[in-house]
């Protein structure tokens, strides 16, 4: 199966200059852990609800004033429509990461996590193996 078919396509995104509080809003009403963002519509970070409150709000930050761009991820790992989901599943599981980018020509295409992985697959133990790997400690 390809990404194509598994991903969450034409995700909802921030923007750099977005507030926490605006993402964390878009977080609750997608019911998604992550967002991704954009700017001038290229792929530049992605923001994770514990980027929100492990790195800002323990931090004492204002969630209505601290802006995505200052607790985004930049180095990105991502995805190609056509990577078939074992490739997928291994990368994921190399970089401890439990939601891919899904990047085409440079633009974000769709997203996909290890829960769409976990509905969709016949390899429920590759799956198995790759949430082992993401929950070991970082290397």
């Amino acid at each position: 199966m390809k990404l194509k078919e598994i991903m969450t396509p034409s995700p909802s995104f921030a923007q750099p200059t977005d507030t926490l509080s605006r993402v964390a809003e878009m977080m609750q009403q997608e019911d998604v852990g992550a967002i991704p963002v954009l700017e001038n519509d290229r792929l530049v970070g992605i923001i994770t609800d514990r980027d929100i409150t492990v790195k800002a709000v323990a931090a004492g930050e204002d969630p209505k004033q601290a802006l995505v761009s200052d607790y985004m991820a930049t180095e990105l790992v991502t995805g190609r429509p056509d990577m078939n989901e074992r490739e997928a599943l291994e990368l994921m599981g190399r970089e401890q990461i439990r939601r891919l980018p899904v990047v085409e020509n440079g633009r974000l295409v769709g997203m996909v996590a290890m829960a769409d992985f976990a509905l969709e697959t016949d390899d429920e133990d590759e799956v198995e193996e790759t949430l082992e790997e993401i929950s070991q400690p970082a290397r």
